[in-house]
């Protein structure tokens, strides 16, 4: 809440900056805090977050039930409350939610000091039910995120849907304006996923079925190989028979998603003096990393790097790279007494970078990382932005740190606290779709409660260090206690 006068210098500079701006000014005929702005002097009241509530003392408890993975069914049945009135409040806690985390994250688009940040990036994917008992077909949605290696914090969460549309309207608007016959850049809505353009991509990746290669590299190949088939080597989104669009809303391309994800990490992160990118390795992220970035990476204060990590293995060949790994860690150490541990790390980083294997049609290079953990078991890694300025010394070191680990971290917990958004385990039709046990009906829910989720985990939930996220980034002095959350008026 600011100035409500468009003309005041203080109109969109909140309250939550003070006596510098503003002063309290008594309250309202019915009980509401009221403001004096020190620029135009006009007074405003600011309302309960809860005013139109009847059940106010039941937000707290839907909230813990929702971040802890309770189904909305239980959810009703414990709180004895109806399913518009959750549904309801579940509008109430996003729009808490975006209120607190943009007051916060407003130091940071005020350039908030970071003197270097290094950033995961990966994409997770979710299920939506079929509703229609003659089209079991799944929607499956991606949510791009982005996670700090230091400190955890997700500074993003964008899934690929606008709920603000409505699928026959805009057919019908793409009819009338020709859209379909039009190349993509000069669509209305090339943006959105049309039920032509749907069509044409199950065809086409019917037409490219190929068998995969289960090896970490063959991964890698594939995906190159892949891309390079493409019309579009950023688009890596393909349908198939078993998915459909969405009955209410519209699907974003995954790509424009990937855009505004980066494009917002910019204009959020203004006080970053360098960025290090680690990527997962999907051309279509590649492209808006680099697009966005471009000055920074031409400047030299950004770099960027793809990280493939082999996630279908045994528990026991996870164990067998660990095992393998400290013992060759030891022999190095062993052959290099007078070395620390890290320089025994950088050693040992540099002679995999000396046989860097080649792949793909784009010639990029790729190095085994010698340090695996249980998490990234078996790991390769690509320099994508090497201008050969950097010696190989810091570059190892690079190599080194590269790791999707903090947003993997992020999505796992996604899958244990959020009951809608948790990992398929329903049973198989015969037409290989597939039922999803708590999961969505409706988009728009996935995308607050992953809004939601976002706040609770880099201000409410603490590591072994008994610090949150937001804390050790520098945005919050403590846990943010959940009624402060709810309860915020900005």
């Amino acid at each position: 809440m600011s100035c409500p006068n468009p003309a005041c210098l203080n109109h969109g500079v909140s309250i939550s900056n003070g006596k510098p701006y503003y002063s309290s000014y008594g309250k309202s005929g019915i009980g509401s805090q009221r403001y004096k702005c020190h620029r135009c002097l006009k007074t405003f009241s600011v309302g309960k977050s809860t005013r139109r509530q009847r059940l106010t003392h039941k937000n707290k408890d839907v909230f813990m039930h929702l971040m802890n993975k309770v189904p909305f069914n239980r959810i009703c049945e414990l709180l004895s409350i109806g399913k518009q009135t959750l549904y309801d409040k579940i509008d109430f806690l996003h729009r808490q939610c975006l209120a607190f985390i943009a007051s916060r994250e407003q130091h940071l688009m005020d350039g908030m000091p970071l003197p270097k940040l290094y950033i995961a990036v990966d994409r997770q994917e979710y299920g939506v039910n079929w509703t229609q008992r003659n089209d079991k077909r799944n929607v499956m949605l991606l949510a791009t995120g982005s996670a700090d290696l230091a400190s955890n914090y997700v500074f993003g969460m964008h899934l690929n849907f606008d709920s603000g549309l409505e699928p026959e309207n805009v057919e019908i608007d793409a009819l009338m304006c020709d859209d379909y016959f039009k190349p993509y850049p000069f669509r209305r809505y090339a943006r959105l996923w049309l039920r032509n353009d749907y069509s044409e991509s199950v065809m086409r990746s019917i037409k490219n079925k190929k068998t995969k290669d289960a090896t970490l590299g063959g991964e890698i190949s594939d995906n190159y190989e892949n891309a390079a088939q493409r019309d579009d080597v950023e688009a890596s989104e393909g349908k198939t028979l078993e998915t459909a669009l969405p009955r209410w809303g519209m699907q974003v391309h995954a790509e424009y998603s990937l855009y505004g994800h980066f494009f917002h990490l910019k204009q959020l992160l203004t006080g970053v003096g360098k960025f290090r990118f680690f990527l997962d390795q999907d051309s279509g992220i590649r492209a808006a990393c680099l697009a966005a970035f471009q000055p920074e990476i031409k400047g030299r204060t950004a770099d960027a790097f793809y990280v493939r990590i082999e996630k279908e293995i045994t528990v026991q060949e996870k164990r067998n790279y660990v095992t393998r790994s400290k013992a060759e860690f030891k022999k190095v150490n062993d052959q290099f007494p007078n070395m620390s541990v890290p320089e025994v790390q950088v050693l040992m980083m540099k002679n995999e970078m000396a046989r860097m294997a080649t792949i793909g049609a784009w010639k990029d290079k790729w190095a085994m990382h010698p340090l695996p953990d249980s998490s990234e078991a078996n790991k390769a890694v690509c320099y994508l932005t090497d201008f050969g300025d950097l010696d190989p010394d810091h570059m190892a070191r690079l190599y080194l740190k590269a790791t999707l680990h903090p947003i993997d971290r992020f999505f796992q917990q996604v899958r244990r606290r959020i009951s809608l958004l948790e990992r398929p385990i329903g049973s198989a039709s015969n037409a290989g779709r597939t039922w999803y046990g708590y999961s969505a009906y409706q988009p728009e829910n996935i995308e607050k409660l992953l809004g939601i989720f976002r706040l609770y985990y880099n201000y409410c939930l603490t590591g072994m260090d008994e610090k949150t996220p937001a804390m050790k980034l520098g945005l919050a002095k403590g846990v943010i206690p959940v009624e402060d959350i709810i309860y915020f008026v900005g």
